[in-house]
């Protein structure tokens, strides 16, 4: 399976950031590409004042968008994340969705860990307009099992074994890592997930400065199930593409079979 994953300066020009996304959408699909995935937040990516401004319902507007670029190039959609609107619910959910070659919306996960830190300098409270979601979700992509997670998900080993354990062979993980941050952690956690769960990591990312005066890390990646960077991003605005041998993924799990081994009358999974 050839994919691909997206690395994007958003900032708070939504039509800008849809029109960057779909260019560097249809760059992925000339490349081959079966699986794309986009970054965190690639709609928007600003002051949080106007998050309940930018935030839509879905389905809605920019779900019908992604629509229209997963039918017209015949792609397989993670598509990173951006906020959902929910009535009668005061907060948005950071939602990613999964859409078919055909358009139609498969799956739809919402982040379960909200990055509420101080780091570098700066407060982020993402609990001051998000509301975390409740369930973890998988699904099948042209056959393969593929787990959903968001950025600081990353930091919780727990959710990406229950995806391993639940049949995941891929995992994606959009994010819009801090820079502080994603210097001494981003590579070594995505390697770690990777390696302990025997499983493709597909981490598209954020790059560069956003309002308000904050910055991403960037250095998108592809992992395989023995922690090996398949591909990366340099510090710009690109797509990376690389092929997964999941015959490979069983060869690992067969010969190094970790998982099997696990001590299931101690630990719940």
């Amino acid at each position: 399976m050839r994919v691909a994953v997206v690395q994007m300066n958003s900032r708070d020009d939504k039509p800008a950031n849809l029109a960057k996304a779909e260019a560097l959408l249809a760059e992925a699909a000339a490349r081959g590409a079966e699986l794309v995935v986009l970054p965190e937040l690639w709609s928007y990516l600003g002051p949080k004042d106007r998050h309940a401004r930018v935030a839509e319902p879905i389905p809605g507007p920019t779900s019908d968008f992604l629509g229209g670029i997963a039918r017209r190039h015949r792609l397989w959609l993670v598509a990173g994340s951006y906020l959902e609107a929910v009535a009668d619910q005061p907060r948005l959910f950071n939602t990613c969705l999964v859409l078919s070659p055909a358009g139609e919306i498969v799956a739809r996960y919402r982040k379960l860990h909200l990055f509420d830190v101080d780091v570098g300098g700066h407060s982020y409270r993402e609990s001051a307009t998000m509301a975390a979601g409740g369930e973890v979700v998988a699904t099948d992509l042209g056959g393969v099992r593929v787990g959903l997670t968001i950025c600081y998900d990353l930091r919780f080993p727990e959710i990406y074994r229950r995806l391993a354990v639940g049949g995941a062979k891929i995992i994606t993980v959009p994010s819009a890592f801090t820079r502080e941050t994603g210097k001494d952690h981003w590579e070594v956690l995505l390697r770690s997930r990777a390696i302990e769960n025997q499983v493709f990591i597909l981490a598209a990312a954020q790059v560069g400065s956003h309002p308000p005066g904050r910055a991403c890390y960037g250095n998108a990646l592809i992992a395989d199930p023995w922690g090996v960077v398949l591909a990366r991003a340099g510090y710009q605005e690109c797509v990376v593409t690389a092929e997964l041998d999941l015959e490979y993924l069983e060869q690992v799990r067969k010969e190094l079979p970790s998982l099997e081994h696990r001590r299931t009358d101690l630990f719940a999974f």
